[in-house]
């Protein structure tokens, strides 16, 4: 059940919507002037990984050189 979120365009408020199924028909609206001029936005996510293991307990990144020019490669700490 994702959960999105969105801006309004008139007056700026960020609110979210809950969509149980993607062929219910859902008015868009803002939740707090009605208005249709909304566009969605990239939530921030809330969570934490904590450690536990061996490893990293933080991202490591590592640049080589690869076909395109240099590549990074990202190394995520938790459960893989």
């Amino acid at each position: 059940m994702p959960i999105y979120e969105f801006q309004c365009l008139d007056c700026h408020k960020n609110f979210e919507m809950l969509l149980l199924n993607k062929d219910d028909e859902i008015e868009m609206k803002c939740s707090q002037c009605h208005s249709f001029n909304i566009q969605r936005v990239v939530s921030r996510t809330n969570f934490v990984m904590t450690g536990g293991g061996s490893g990293p307990q933080v991202a490591t990144s590592q640049t080589h050189t690869c076909s395109g020019g240099s590549c990074t490669t990202y190394d995520i700490p938790g459960p893989r």
